[in-house]
């Protein structure tokens, strides 16, 4: 996958590896923001150590700082989290805040669930529970835009969710799939993305959310426990495969060319 001292590596864009002191190509990080003292990027974090990307794991919820620049890292995610993005607790909105360095800088951002709601907000964007207090935790179906098929050619029929808030597409930005009760589930402006669904989750994490968050399965449009693990079985595997090739071309994806080179060709 990559070349020694010195030659460029194969098939990945000059954003995501840096030369060390020896000459050598490295894999630069990607930012990792989590919400809990025991929360873990999960399967994402998996795909992206494989991929051979160390993770700086920050937590601002414990006063953790953020960048000031994306310059060393190949890209940035914000994972889920019980709280709100309309929270106005100091750590949401600085990490809301902090989201015009990605936007600026055109760097790989990424926002699952509440990373995609702080996201929208960010953006302008209204976050808010469903109009009739429905939910979506369990297995739910999502249908891809044509924007959403030139971005990743194959996305799975039904994902992970995990959520009672939902957003409405931001000014600006290209919807990438939808839904039902929530009907924008992904999006993007530039390079960075927003999710509602949870590829994250593995089948320990499951397990424990099953468990531990317990009452959300009483919520209207919520389902059982056990519809859980049977839609696992189901729905997993494509929607696995749908993050690996989705990291791929989030994170190597080239930028966008300057408006002055496209008019110079």
């Amino acid at each position: 996958m990559l070349r020694p001292d010195g030659d460029r590596p194969i098939g990945f864009g000059p954003t995501t590896f840096g030369l060390t002191t020896c000459g050598r190509f490295t894999a630069l990080p990607v930012l990792i923001i989590l919400h809990g003292p025991m929360s873990t990027p999960g399967r994402v974090g998996n795909a992206l150590r494989a991929m051979g990307h160390p993770l700086d794991v920050r937590r601002p919820v414990f006063g953790d700082p953020l960048p000031e620049t994306l310059d060393h890292y190949a890209g940035a995610i914000t994972f889920g989290g019980p709280m709100s993005a309309n929270d106005n607790e100091d750590f949401i909105r600085r990490e809301i805040d902090w989201l015009a360095v990605p936007l600026k800088e055109q760097r790989p951002y990424l926002g699952i669930c509440l990373g995609a709601q702080m996201l929208a907000k960010h953006l302008g964007a209204k976050v808010a529970p469903h109009p009739e207090g429905r939910a979506e935790v369990g297995y739910y179906p999502i249908r891809p835009t044509e924007a959403g098929r030139k971005i990743c050619s194959h996305w799975p029929d039904h994902v992970y969710q995990w959520h009672r808030e939902g957003f409405e597409l931001p000014a600006g930005t290209e919807q990438l799939a939808e839904g039902d009760d929530f009907p924008v589930q992904a999006f993007r402006t530039g390079r960075c993305f927003g999710i509602q669904f949870h590829p994250d989750v593995t089948h320990a994490m499951l397990h424990r959310w099953t468990t531990r968050g317990h009452e959300r399965m009483s919520l209207p449009g919520a389902r059982t426990r056990a519809e859980h693990f049977t839609g696992r079985m189901v729905h997993d595997l494509a929607e696995r495969a749908w993050l690996t090739a989705f990291l791929d071309g989030w994170l190597h994806r080239p930028p966008p060319a300057p408006i002055a080179s496209l008019a110079a060709e």
